[in-house]
């Protein structure tokens, strides 16, 4: 999903980063960050949100001179790493890299230990990127999407798909293609969108619906291949990848998200001066270049726009799951 501002926006947009850098030249005198931070990514090693954590770790410890270090808690679709970044101390220490599957969560997991909107404090949108159809092009050698659809259609319930997990929007992707290709795919879930691509890879499941973070140097080399970018144009990172619209599917539109929070009651001074930080490692040549390879966005939310769009995505997949009737594997 993109965000789109105009020039109202920009002013206010500016206004919010210039009280954010006045409130965060406090936290900086009180001397955040003293020592290394800690970063939760809830999803194992190689996953879609390790290929933005480490370039934005990288370039956090160039400009502060600590390290953010990265801590992969993978397991229950993403939930389980947040789970244990909601009990950390809220001293500015411990953040969380989440993604859109943390608003699809609620809808999906009925005893969370956890709520995303009240025991976190929404920092910032760190990523946009859209949702891929990549393919093993050993078990599918189809040359473009319509052979591949007719093959699918052919043989229903024959062919995998991989996911992140139940729950996370690589499952859900693939349900409302389900849904409106009038297909029958099976679901097979991993621990991580790194697992799913490695399933991929070797061949153990045919195709997956994953965000282009993570499959964009696997295209780029050959040992998967893209035949769909959801939604309705064709994404600048691949501009020979077919867009849902023009391919009969103007509603098949689906956006991989990633964002960063602390665990509520992290002080306002402290809290000021992470999203400062972060910004200025997101704003970097090295970091831009990273983003621009993977065919992402930066955010460019506030907190508090940050925090709204959280809610509006936790209402939109809420009701995705109660169409598609997706549940848990």
């Amino acid at each position: 999903m993109k965000t789109s501002i105009g020039r109202r926006d920009v002013l206010q947009l500016g206004a919010a980063w210039a009280a954010l850098a006045a409130t965060g030249a406090s936290a900086q005198q009180s001397g955040w960050p003293s020592k290394p931070v800690n970063l939760v990514v809830p999803f194992p090693a190689g996953g879609g949100t390790d290929a933005f954590a480490r370039p934005l770790a990288a370039q956090f410890a160039r400009l502060t001179g600590k390290q953010l270090v990265i801590d992969n808690r993978g397991g229950a679709g993403g939930t389980l790493g947040a789970g244990i970044a909601a009990r950390a101390p809220a001293d500015g220490y411990t953040l969380f890299m989440g993604a859109v599957h943390h608003a699809i969560a609620p809808a999906m997991y009925p005893k969370l230990d956890y709520d995303i909107e009240k025991d976190f404090v929404p920092l910032a949108l760190l990523a946009n990127v859209p949702q891929v159809l990549v393919v093993n092009p050993r078990k599918l050698p189809m040359a473009d999407f319509k052979s591949f659809l007719d093959h699918v259609r052919k043989n229903p319930g024959k062919l995998n798909y991989g996911s992140a997990g139940g729950g996370t929007s690589h499952h859900l992707a693939g349900e409302l293609f389900k849904q409106q290709t009038s297909t029958f795919i099976t679901h097979i879930p991993y621990r991580g969108a790194g697992p799913a691509l490695q399933g991929l890879i070797a061949g153990d499941v045919e195709m997956m619906f994953d965000g282009l973070g993570s499959s964009a140097a696997h295209i780029k080399g050959g040992r998967i291949k893209a035949l769909m970018m959801a939604g309705k144009q064709r994404n600048p990172a691949f501009p020979d990848v077919p867009c849902a619209a023009e391919l009969g599917l103007p509603d098949y539109t689906v956006t991989t998200w990633y964002g960063l929070w602390t665990p509520k009651g992290t002080p306002p001074d402290v809290q000021a001066r992470i999203v400062d930080e972060v910004r200025k490692a997101g704003l970097t040549d090295d970091a831009k270049a990273v983003w621009a390879s993977q065919g992402a966005e930066f955010g460019t939310l506030t907190p508090a726009q940050f925090g709204s769009f959280v809610s509006a995505e936790i209402t939109r997949w809420d009701g995705v799951v109660k169409t598609s009737g997706a549940k848990l594997d």
